[in-house]
């Protein structure tokens, strides 16, 4: 299959950082290019009447133990030796989201995206903090207090509600979600089948 493949995402999922970390081996393998969009995840939970696993199985212990077994698998599997559960977890993403938003729009996405999914799943910052958000940003190198600043734009507020009703409309329900061509896969478990569809 040719094309891109269309990568919905949001910092506050971890496994949506997982299948990122994950697709990078897939990339080198297919050559496929990658069109990272962000999204709000809230607002997408919002809208389909969903909830993250931590609140819709919050009375079945015994998912939850599962669904924790399940990612210590993938950890390992993928080799994923960097990662650390975010200690704010569930963090707000509304900030580095817009801020993910005026990231694309000055053109500086691809140096953006891995510094704040590093901050988040591998060095324990809060994100949400216009503060903290700033310096990492800095630190890889962008213009963070511009970029912060950004957020506070009406167009770039617009422009993040837009993208999230047009996942939403597009059958998107939760993150990670992906697109090859009209065809969707969701969740971090899916990579393989997506490789397998390139492959086909």
């Amino acid at each position: 299959m040719n094309g891109a493949l269309d990568f919905y995402y949001d910092f506050g999922s971890p496994n949506a950082y997982f299948a990122w970390k994950a697709l990078a081996s897939v990339t080198e393998r297919t050559g496929i290019e990658i069109n990272m969009l962000p999204v709000l995840i809230g607002g997408i939970f919002k809208s389909t009447h969903n909830q993250p696993p931590w609140m819709a199985y919050r009375n079945v212990p015994a998912k939850l133990d599962y669904e924790r077994l399940e990612i210590n698998r993938f950890i390992e599997t993928h080799k994923l030796t960097t990662f650390k559960f975010n200690s704010a977890f569930p963090v707000n993403t509304l900030l580095p989201m817009r801020a993910a938003m005026a990231a694309q729009r000055a053109g500086v996405h691809d140096v953006f995206l891995p510094a704040v999914f590093a901050a988040i799943w591998e060095d324990d910052k809060n994100i949400s903090q216009p503060d903290v958000l700033a310096a990492v940003l800095t630190q890889a190198g962008l213009d963070g207090e511009a970029l912060v600043a950004a957020t506070q734009d009406p167009q770039i507020k617009q422009g993040l509600r837009d993208a999230t009703a047009a996942c939403v409309a597009r059958g998107v329900f939760g993150l990670p979600s992906f697109f090859l061509g009209d065809d969707l896969y969701f969740g971090k478990d899916r990579i393989w089948q997506i490789e397998q569809a390139l492959k086909g």
